[in-house]
């Protein structure tokens, strides 16, 4: 499929959907389930583009993976911190998550490997984590530009004794969520010092608490902007992967901009997921939040309910902590009755595509009105006129700009395939909740 074409919907629609698991828990889980010592079962596991590169590679590193995805179960079998091939070639595409991950861990084993990408990982920051972990000892042969994919990695072996790095956090905190899962099977003591500007830490604290929920005892901090990890173990478990928010969030947003309601199955109250923060932010601009459960099974569901007509108040927000949503509230910015704007972001530009100029550049041509500064953008309110999307090869461009056709009469979405890297099936859910067929 080369384009998809929205249909705007006629009147507003109660829907329920069930999403994925959550990329970001489904990638931590396989780290550390490889990092732990024995059998792991996991469940709801997140089977799009990024987490299949993830679990190949992990194969390629001579691990024992089942993956079932009718099932959405994975089992792996972990060597307590050990790599079971010492040289490897793995390819992790476009991942990010696998990208810093994976490079990360070999790093701190005492193998060689040589590490690939697609060509639009190897544009992605990498930088800052390179340079800590050459700190740390490992060694690098740069196959391309300098601390970017392709490479050669020497790893460091073990490390006795406490180490200390700097680290800069500003275009990625998965940098830092790296070293901390990582450095438990290498280092006694690892003490990292953030030097950069960026607080936003959602999913840091998601690592953490996963790293405790595999068995290890935790993050030690000492400020803000210092983390301590001790050595310590990974344990084998039977783990569930929460559904992702993040993909949730677009089919609120469809009920925000409609004046309907959308129930998604399996949300969780406590979830460790920093996207939770963009439902706070649909209440703010007028959507009402209804926890319950569903009738038929009992199980959890949290159902958003656009305001009526889906007229929604403006809103200024810092978006630093959850910004994978940046482009959902930008994708409907422009049926608030006053200005949107959107802080904190300078980092997505560094993304899958630079995806502040996408906002801009989109919108325009549609007609809105965009004022684009360091960190962020202003959004004014406007009626979109019909158009392609270009996508960018970037999953939430495509995702984001869908729920914009909702309500705007020939919006087509080029190259929809791109969302198979964290949601394969979207589009066809799109369709078949929103009656597009």
């Amino acid at each position: 499929m080369d384009t998809y074409k929205v249909k705007p919907l006629e009147e507003p629609m109660e829907v329920c959907v069930q999403v994925p698991g959550s990329k970001s828990m489904t990638n931590r889980a396989l780290l550390l389930a490889a990092m732990g010592e024995g059998m792991t079962l996991l469940h709801g596991v997140q089977f799009s583009e990024d987490s299949l590169h993830f679990l190949t590679a992990l194969q390629d590193l001579g691990f024992d993976v089942h993956a079932d995805q009718e099932a959405c179960t994975v089992r792996i079998r972990g060597f307590g911190g050990q790599i079971p091939k010492e040289q490897a070639t793995i390819y992790v595409g476009s991942a990010g998550t696998a990208a810093r991950f994976l490079t990360a861990f070999v790093a701190m084993s005492a193998g060689r490997y040589r590490l690939n990408a697609s060509d639009q990982m190897n544009k992605r920051p990498m930088r800052e984590l390179l340079r800590a972990l050459e700190e740390l000892g490992a060694r690098f042969t740069w196959l391309g530009e300098p601390y970017r994919f392709p490479m050669e990695v020497y790893g460091m072996g073990q490390r006795y004794g406490e180490y200390r790095v700097q680290l800069n956090i500003d275009q990625s905190s998965q940098f830092l969520s790296a070293l901390l899962m990582t450095a438990p099977t290498a280092i006694d003591m690892l003490t990292i010092e953030l030097t950069g500007k960026r607080s936003a830490r959602s999913y840091v604290e998601m690592t953490e608490h996963m790293m405790c929920q595999f068995g290890h005892s935790g993050v030690l901090k000492h400020e803000a902007d210092c983390y301590q990890v001790r050595r310590g173990d990974y344990e084998a478990r039977e783990y569930v992967v929460e559904p992702d928010v993040s993909a949730a969030c677009y089919f609120y947003a469809a009920a925000a901009v409609t004046g309907g309601s959308t129930v998604v199955r399996f949300m969780k109250k406590d979830s460790l997921q920093g996207d939770m923060r963009f439902l706070d932010v649909l209440e703010q601009m007028g959507c009402i939040k209804q926890w319950g459960h569903m009738e038929e099974t009992g199980e959890p569901a949290l159902k958003i309910s656009g305001p009526v007509n889906g007229v929604l108040h403006g809103i200024d927000i810092n978006m630093s902590d959850f910004s994978d949503q940046t482009l959902t509230l930008a994708a409907i910015a422009p049926f608030a009755d006053s200005p949107v704007t959107i802080r904190g972001v300078s980092h997505i530009r560094g993304q899958e595509s630079d995806r502040l100029y996408v906002i801009v550049t989109e919108l325009e041509r549609m007609g809105i009105r965009c004022d684009m500064f360091e960190d962020g953008v202003t959004i004014y309110p406007g009626e979109p006129k019909g158009t392609q999307i270009e996508t960018y090869q970037d999953h939430r461009v495509a995702m984001a700009f869908a729920v914009t056709g909702l309500r705007t009469p020939g919006v087509e979405i080029l190259n929809p395939g791109c969302c198979r890297k964290t949601f394969a099936d979207y589009f066809n859910v799109f369709s078949i909740i929103f009656n597009q067929k």
